[in-house]
């Protein structure tokens, strides 16, 4: 009887053992094995060392768990600088009523020009602006790419119902336009910021009744 109840035993503590190693399996490590056995029960051992293998899965994954945390919050930061990066790189500007200034600096590339073009469209829909303007003076070279990129800003622009000039060519790039001999035809150009400001404001005046 004593032999039969210790085998009894013995498949009821290996069977705790299997549902604590299915438990495990499925990630669940909050369970643990009754650690109740006397020091020279034969199962003592497997006991002890499957409870110190489930408490360094519980550690790892815990450090898993924080590691995985931390890079969403480092992914997350990554991305609000990006978007910070592109309202830098794309300022708008309204600086009279109705009229937006889009100050370009750097290089222009496919997808710079894809980010401008987008927010200067927003843009001009929420301020129901009737005119823009895309000052390049910060620009001291420009190639075919890069005024096809405007053509297509300012093309974009005069779709939604504003006006679209561009200022700020200075005298190299003026030379470089004329010598490819880049088709800036539907695209309006000023001699500077103010000029294309002053243009427009006096647009906007009323005509006075003689």
């Amino acid at each position: 009887m004593e032999n039969d109840a210790a085998l009894d035993e013995i498949y009821s503590k290996v069977a705790d053992v299997t549902r604590i190693i299915a438990e495990v399996g499925r990630g669940e490590y909050s369970t643990r094995l009754a650690n109740d056995l006397p020091p020279e029960h034969p199962l003592g051992p497997l006991f002890r060392g499957i409870n110190e293998m489930i408490e360094a899965l519980a550690a790892q994954e815990q450090r898993n768990h924080d590691y995985h945390r931390e890079l969403e919050d480092k992914i997350s930061t990554i991305e609000q600088q990006r978007a910070a990066i592109r309202e830098l790189s794309a300022p708008i500007i309204e600086v009279w009523e109705g009229i937006l200034c889009l100050p370009i600096v750097g290089v222009m590339d496919a997808n710079r020009s894809a980010d401008m073009t987008d927010a200067l469209l927003r843009a001009v829909v929420a301020t129901r602006a009737r005119c823009t303007i895309i000052d390049i003076t910060g620009i001291e070279a420009m190639d075919t790419g890069t005024a096809d990129h405007f053509l297509r800003m300012a093309r974009a622009v005069q779709l939604l119902g504003a006006d679209c000039v561009l200022t700020g060519i200075n005298p190299q790039i003026a030379q470089t336009i004329v010598h490819m001999g880049m088709e800036m035809q539907g695209l309006v150009t000023h001699r500077s910021l103010r000029d294309a400001l002053q243009h427009f404001v006096g647009q906007q005046r009323p005509t006075r009744l003689r």
